[in-house]
């Protein structure tokens, strides 16, 4: 009796697994269909970028490509252009008026970039701080970045007018001497570095904040232990660790700067005696005020592979060198 018993539960014991194995859920052959899992989320994620991808290429990819081919014609943007080879950039090279256009770029970038780099880390060091009502300070640094430049450029001329401006108005009262700021040529181009340093500080100053609250308080505590003082924690500290972000809003604003061209329309035009006619204000004459489309062109493709050129220059510079831990990997 008890070796039949023993033989059935032997024989449901080696059942038991068969059972599982058979109730185990199938996958579904007919819906996996030909793609595997990774092939059904990237085509779903291709789809999902596909309305951005058009808008891209129909409005930066195609713009640049008929810029290109545009820029080897004679073209007046009326009738149809004749092809002329490399006379454009033959041209470019041979004119005077867009080297110095070039000059006044270069000077611009040299004191627009630096200026606003180091105002916005102070003006982020500042913000940084603990005190009572730091989100108005905050806002009130921030709101020239929202502001639109024609508005900006409305502002500053009523501000810097040589005759009516406020600006001159509160010099001559304590006794200063007055500036003539838009209308003369050698201030002209420092008045427009001015006016965009100010609009750009909020931007530099929101994302080195967003840098400095990143920094692990451990460190800063540390150091006071030490015995470093909260300046000395900071520029031996702080500073270093925000490279990254340095570089990023080195390449910003540098690209910014050489293709500079609002803040010139809405306030001088490129003057007083071509003052401000920086690259693309010379470049915007050209194309739509003597109609030289083709020329102009020309301009454009010379201007994209010059900040090309310094973008990756800029990269390679400030790029962060890996530690000795990701060196071995």
């Amino acid at each position: 009796m008890s070796s039949t018993v023993e033989r059935r539960t032997d024989a449901a014991r080696s059942r038991r697994p068969r059972t599982i194995l058979a109730r185990a859920p199938q996958p579904d052959r007919r819906r996996r269909g030909r793609l595997g899992r990774s092939g059904r989320e990237s085509l779903t994620g291709w789809l999902m970028v596909s309305p951005s991808l058009v808008l891209i290429a129909l409005f930066g990819l195609v713009p640049v490509l008929w810029s290109f081919a545009l820029s080897f014609q004679q073209n007046d943007l009326q009738t149809p252009g004749t092809w002329v080879g490399l006379k454009n950039y033959e041209r470019l090279s041979q004119d005077p008026q867009f080297w110095d256009s070039v000059r006044r770029t270069v000077e611009y970038t040299v004191l627009f970039v630096p200026s606003t780099l180091v105002l916005s880390l102070l003006a982020a060091a500042a913000l940084n701080r603990r005190i009572r009502g730091i989100t108005v300070y905050r806002l009130a640094v921030f709101i020239p970045v929202v502001t639109s430049t024609i508005a900006t450029g409305v502002i500053f001329s009523w501000l810097l007018d040589p005759d009516y401006g406020l600006v001159n108005a509160t010099l001559s009262k304590v006794g200063l001497p007055t500036f003539e700021f838009f209308a003369s040529p050698t201030q002209a181009l420092p008045a427009v570095v001015l006016m965009t340093v100010w609009g750009w500080i909020g931007f530099g100053a929101l994302i080195f904040l967003a840098g400095l609250q990143g920094i692990p308080t451990d460190l800063m505590d540390a150091a006071q232990i030490d015995g470093c003082s909260t300046r000395g924690a900071f520029w031996r500290i702080q500073v270093p660790l925000l490279r990254p972000v340095s570089g990023f809003l080195l390449v910003w604003l540098t690209i910014n700067a050489l293709q500079l061209f609002d803040e010139v329309y809405a306030t001088t035009k490129g003057g007083p005696s071509r003052a401000t006619t920086v690259v693309v204000y010379y470049l915007y004459d050209q194309a739509f005020k003597f109609f030289h489309a083709g020329y102009a062109a020309a301009i454009a493709v010379v201007l994209f592979v010059a900040i090309a050129a310094v973008t990756a220059l800029q990269l390679r510079i400030t790029r962060e060198e890996p530690t000795p831990q990701e060196g071995r990997r």
